[in-house]
């Protein structure tokens, strides 16, 4: 209970330094987060139950079979987390809204108590997101908002496996409970690329063990497949992003870059149909795409890929050993902003194609995916 009442008085102290909108947004994050962890209950109890059907104990079981991979294998934190579930009556557990100026490929900052300076904000109710979209779009932002499925509480909490992702593929599961136990072993402030880079080279690592761990060759190399994928789209939002940053700093009047602005995003679409039709067909994207790319959807999906090169070259001279990649991750974690981003661009590469490190976002606390 010693951590509900650390929260609760995070939202006191919110009403008697800040503003109502602040007041609010505090206060259904305390109550979506509480009303959450008050719905877990323990594995063992899901699995023991009579009424929980078969499909949902054979997920549970593989989740756990998952979490014991996680510390063992790949020296995640060893503690209560996802080792309890909870079911929701939503398709996410969170709405995270993006914003970046008409001209700028930078998210938009928003800073909360201890949680620190990050890049976007999440809402428990979808409405809530919608609503604080349409705000800032009325100030002239673009905006993002994405559904997510899971999120850390970096340790603080136990946080429990959730039936937002718990239904997904198996290698879905495995990639976010690696992916949020990483954030748990190192955590950055005001550094969200750092964290989710370095989280998202830890979840592939990791899935990739375990498939193999579990003799599961045919997912492996579908796994690898999509990771491919992944990287040639990830390569277009970086090139698109960067030609947009071009755009924004050439001194143009504003009409002359809308124009620009239009084009570029014309022709992301473009590519991302030649993709598509090279992938013969794989319609993984669309979505995305569908939504309208903007500058927020540009700095939201960066934020998770943009490092993921200097982090799998940091791993590989660690000589794939896990205990010493993490204690050189969090080396770099102690150095001051602009060392460690000089260093993560030496482990990048000079011909690493991704936007100035000046337009990273900020550090997440309560994580999207």
């Amino acid at each position: 209970m010693k951590k509900y009442g650390v929260l609760a008085a995070a939202a006191l102290l919110a009403v008697l330094l800040w503003g109502c909108e602040t007041v609010g947004y505090y206060t259904q994050a305390v109550g979506g987060h509480w009303s959450l962890m008050s719905a877990a209950r323990p594995i063992d109890d899901w699995v023991a139950e009579s009424g929980t059907s078969p499909d949902l104990r054979a997920r549970l079981e593989t989740a756990r079979r998952i979490r014991a991979f996680a510390s063992r294998e790949l020296a995640l934190p060893d503690n209560a987390s996802y080792t309890s579930y909870a079911e929701l009556d939503r398709p996410y557990v969170i709405w995270n809204v993006f914003a970046a100026g008409e001209f700028s490929v930078a998210p938009k900052v928003e800073c909360f108590l201890f949680a620190g300076c990050v890049s976007y904000r999440g809402f428990f109710a979808e409405t809530r997101a919608r609503s604080h979209a349409e705000r800032l779009r009325a100030e002239g932002y673009d905006v993002f908002v994405g559904g997510v499925p899971a999120y850390s509480t970096l340790g603080w909490f136990d946080d429990p496996l959730l039936s937002t992702f718990l239904r997904y593929s198996d290698v879905e599961v495995a990639r976010l409970v690696f992916h949020e136990l990483a954030h748990q072993l190192v955590y950055v402030g005001d550094d969200t690329t750092f964290n989710e880079s370095f989280s998202v080279a830890v979840e592939e690592e990791g899935v990739r063990r375990w498939l193999d761990y579990e003799g599961r060759a045919a997912e492996l190399g579908a796994f690898r497949a999509a990771q491919a994928r992944k990287r040639e789209f990830v390569a277009l939002i970086e090139e698109t992003r960067g030609r947009l940053a071009q755009v924004y700093a050439s001194g143009l009047a504003p009409e002359g870059m809308r124009e620009a602005k239009r084009a570029e995003f014309d022709r992301l679409r473009e590519r991302h149909d030649a993709l598509k039709s090279r992938w013969g067909g794989y319609a993984g994207y669309d979505r995305l795409i569908a939504q309208g790319p903007n500058n927020a959807m540009l700095a939201a999906y960066s934020t998770y890929t943009q490092l993921v090169p200097a982090f799998e070259r940091l791993l590989k001279e660690a000589g794939g050993d896990l205990p010493e990649f993490y204690a050189r991750v969090k080396k770099l974690a102690a150095l001051p902003r602009d060392q460690r981003t000089a260093r993560l661009d030496a482990l990048a590469g000079a011909d690493s194609a991704r936007v100035s490190t000046s337009n990273r976002s900020s550090a997440l606390s309560i994580r999207m995916y």
